[in-house]
Order: structure tokens, then C-alpha cells, then sequence
């Protein structure tokens, strides 16, 4: 089987391939790359392995010209950009030591080393320039069935790196037969191992679960996380009963998978905290759960928070009480965005100023939205008192 793409023909990406080949070393394609080219989905990354070690792939792409940089020297990870685009080149690996975050490796000359030390089988596949896919552990049959399985022990792969458990969920979502279910084996080594992911950093579980929560449909991944303890493990207190409800409704206005949205679902606190939400992500949180408990119309959302805010409150909102969405829901707040208030400062002005020209502009603003902004300005200047 071939991988094809333009990626792969790029004259650039061919280059640091040529950079490798002609001085005797294996170039392969692998990882994400491969994987996605196979599945017909965008590469975003190229990653190549090779059997050269690092300092000879620094030594190769500055005898080519191409700008190299030791990213990751001490994993065997170098750089190498051709016509402004980013190769990541990385010696053939296998674990030395691994403490269930980080590891030390040695590297290798064998691809098969360097596929046993990777995470789940449709990971180790390979592919070589021309396309040719080099398959050492029989990943292919996983893939094309889209199960997602651990290599070898399932339980030995998640202590060499706590974060796995997480992968897993969110491959599960992106790439795996949800109809099929999950991996026997995957869920209760998953299950047995559920303290370590203690030990992990908040970005990285952070990291993890944006992507997850991200995947066309998370519902079935999430789920299971809550069976097996995981999603208790990293976030305490939540509940992702809604979270099918809302991947449901989502379609309906037309929305956009937003991992934010679906965390909000989920409830539980410290959630800013335990996943080092941004300050915009952290700000869109409280403003779509406050939004969604609230009983303002879909007018009155669309005026307040703009479209498709609006419709993300209003998604969530008939996800977490289990009702259907207001009829007209996307049209009313698309009215309510267009929406101009009629009331200036210097209506009232010189009568009122200070806080009582900002409260009475609040009411009247009130009694305008309420009224389904049919209040004229005269109407509005006849309540200011």
C-alpha cells in the first residue's frame, strides 16, 4: 500500500528525504503523517525516523544548505526546514528507562525498536518516500478496521507514559469505530492505572482534552472515561451526561465542534485551573455556563453576547435541562445581534449623570430588550423616570 498526498511530493520534503538517502540512511515517514494520509485527513506534521544519529543529520542538512536545529538533541529530534517548511527528523528509538512520564532512550538502527516504544499500533506504521508504507508490528489491519490498541502490553505501554490514557480516549474519538466499542484490554489497563495520571502536568492533560473534546463526536471516548475513572481522576466532580445531548443539538444551529462549548457540559470546578485554561478560554467558560442559566430569549442572547455565542449558550443550555431548542432559536438571535439600542447617554443628559444616568440606562435597556425591541426611543425616554 501507498500513502499519496502533495505533502509527500513536495519538492522541499523530497529534499530532506534525497538529504538522508544518498548518504546511505533510511528516511521514513511516520506517525501522524502517515496515519492521517491514510485516513485521507490534512497532515499538519511531518515527522521522519531515520538510522542516522542526530549529529549526523545536523551534519547532512548543513552540507545541503537547509537550516537545521536540534529541537531535541537528547531525544535524537533535529529540525530540519526546507522552503520555510518544518521537518522533524528523530533517530530510531527504544526505552532505556521511563518513569511514567519521560523517558531515556538509546537509539537504534532497527525500525522495529523504534515501533515497539510508540504508543498505539496505527502509530507505527511507516512509510517510505516514495509512498510504500512500512508496516513492522501489523498496524495496517488496525487501522483500516479503525481499532485503536495499545502495542503489545497494554498495561506496560500506559506506565511508560501516564498521558497515554488520555490518547487513547482521544484517538478513540477521531479515528476509532465507535459501533465497534473499545479494546478489552485497553480499558482495564487503562482502569488499573488510573493513579498516574496524578503525576501528570495540568498542560498536558489541558492539551489533551481540548483535542478531545474537539473530535467530531467525543460523547462515546468521554463516556468511557467516566466508566474506567479517568475523567473523575482529572476532573473531580464532573458529570458528562449532557455532553451526548449537545453534540446532538449542535448540527441543528449549525455549530462548529468547540471544546469549550462541550466542557461546559461536564460542570465541576477548578476547571481554569486543572486544565490551565487561557483567560479568553477561562472568560468563554463562565460566560457560556452563566448564559445558559439564565432564562433570557435567543433575541435577548443574540443582542448580549453576539450569534454564535448566543447559539453556543442556547445549545448548552437545552443540553443541560433536557429541552428542545426555542423554535426560530438561530433566526431570533440574529435579530437580537442587529439590534441598536435607541437610547444614547445624551438623551438624558443634563437631567441625570453619574449613577444614576448608568442605572437608568441599564432599565430602560431592560425594558427594551423585554419588550423584543419593539420600544421606540420615544417610548423608552417616557419611562426615564
Amino acid at each position: 500500500m501507498k500513502i499519496t498526498g502533495d505533502w509527500i511530493t513536495a519538492p522541499a520534503t523530497q529534499s530532506v528525504c534525497r538529504m538522508l538517502t544518498e548518504a546511505g540512511h533510511q528516511a521514513l515517514f511516520v506517525g501522524g503523517c502517515v496515519r492521517n494520509a491514510l485516513f485521507d485527513v490534512p497532515v499538519n506534521d511531518i515527522d521522519l525516523a531515520t538510522d542516522a544519529v542526530p549529529a549526523r543529520v545536523l551534519e547532512l542538512a548543513r552540507a545541503a544548505g537547509l537550516d537545521a536545529v536540534p529541537t531535541g538533541i537528547d531525544h535524537g529530534t533535529v529540525t530540519v526546514i526546507a522552503d520555510h517548511v518544518p521537518h522533524e527528523i528523530t533517530t530510531f528509538r527504544k526505552d532505556v528507562e521511563t518513569d511514567g512520564r519521560r523517558a531515556v532512550v538509546a537509539f537504534s538502527t532497527d525500525v522495529s525498536d523504534d515501533a515497539h516504544r510508540r504508543d498505539f499500533t496505527m502509530n507505527a506504521l511507516y512509510a517510505r518516500p516514495d509512498g510504500d508504507v512500512v508496516d513492522p508490528l501489523g498496524g495496517m489491519v488496525d487501522l483500516v478496521n479503525r481499532r485503536v490498541r495499545f502495542i503489545d502490553d497494554a498495561d506496560l505501554r500506559i506506565r511508560e507514559d501516564y498521558l497515554r490514557i488520555l490518547r487513547y480516549f482521544r484517538f478513540h474519538a477521531w479515528y476509532g469505530d465507535a459501533e465497534a466499542g473499545m479494546d478489552a484490554q485497553a480499558l482495564a489497563a487503562i482502569a488499573a492505572n488510573i493513579d498516574g495520571l496524578g503525576g501528570l502536568s495540568h498542560e498536558r492533560i489541558g492539551h489533551e482534552m481540548r483535542r478531545l473534546l474537539g473530535a467530531p463526536d467525543p460523547a462515546p471516548a468521554v463516556a468511557a472515561m467516566r466508566s474506567t475513572g479517568a475523567l473523575g481522576a482529572v476532573l473531580p466532580g464532573t458529570d458528562d451526561r449532557a455532553l451526548a445531548l449537545l453534540v446532538h443539538l449542535e448540527p441543528e444551529l449549525r455549530l462548529d465542534p468547540e471544546p469549550i462549548r462541550r466542557l461546559a457540559t461536564l460542570g465541576g470546578d477548578g476547571m481554569t485551573a486543572r486544565l490551565r485554561l487561557s483567560r479568553k478560554e477561562a472568560r468563554h467558560l463562565d460566560e457560556l455556563r452563566a448564559a445558559a442559566a439564565n432564562t433570557d430569549s435567543a433575541a435577548a442572547l443574540g443582542y448580549r453576547m453576539g450569534v454564535q455565542p448566543a447559539l453556543s449558550a442556547l445549545a448548552l443550555r437545552s443540553a443541560l435541562l433536557e429541552t428542545p431548542l426555542p423554535p426560530d432559536a438561530a433566526a431570533q438571535a440574529r435579530t437580537g445581534a442587529r439590534a441598536v439600542f435607541p437610547v444614547t447617554p445624551a438623551d438624558l443628559m443634563p437631567d441625570l449623570a453619574g449613577p444614576a444616568l448608568g442605572a437608568t440606562l441599564k432599565r430602560l435597556e431592560s425594558d427594551w430588550v423585554a419588550s423584543g425591541f419593539t420600544l421606540s426611543r420615544d417610548d423608552l425616554l417616557a419611562r426615564r423616570r
